[in-house]
């Protein structure tokens, strides 16, 4: 592109030394910059909108095999009813790693250790207090988060 507009450039001033109107000339060469200009916006909004009409299609073709997954497996629940009523809810997978609330005791206790410390004059004591109650907050969060993701089963 970059080699297009300096032939472009080039071959206009070679015109335009070439002629007496000058003013012509610099008229010519500036519509001439300005069609170029345009042409690159309508080829930017062009690749614009053919990647949003993709970034669509992909939408809704991500849309369609949910629910085809949906109804495949609310058909086989239906062609075996049997199953379903002999077994309890299926326990979910267990999950590796930190569970929200034990994150969340950690980060609590080591926070309000530190705040703890800052506020009290007595070092020790602030820590020590802060410390747990920033360690029972930590808990309460972190365990309201395991609910909400389904890693623990809500209380009825």
């Amino acid at each position: 592109m970059k080699y297009l507009f300096s032939i472009l450039i080039i071959g206009t001033m070679l015109m335009s030394a070439c002629s007496n109107n000058a003013k012509e000339q610099a008229l010519i060469k500036q519509q001439a910059i300005v069609a170029v200009k345009d042409s690159l916006k309508l080829d930017s909004f062009k690749k614009a909108e053919i990647k949003k009409q993709e970034d669509a299609k992909i939408a809704a073709q991500v849309k369609e095999e949910k629910r085809t997954l949906l109804l495949a497996e609310q058909n086989e629940a239906a062609s075996h009813p049997s199953a379903n009523q002999n077994s309890e809810a299926p326990t979910p997978a267990k999950k590796k790693g930190w569970s929200d609330a034990a994150k969340g005791t950690v980060i609590g206790a080591g926070a309000g250790a530190i705040g703890g410390a800052l506020i009290d004059k007595k070092h020790g004591r602030g820590a020590i207090i802060g410390g747990v109650v920033g360690a029972g907050a930590g808990y309460l969060i972190g365990r309201d988060k395991d609910r909400k993701s389904g890693r623990v089963q809500p209380k009825n």
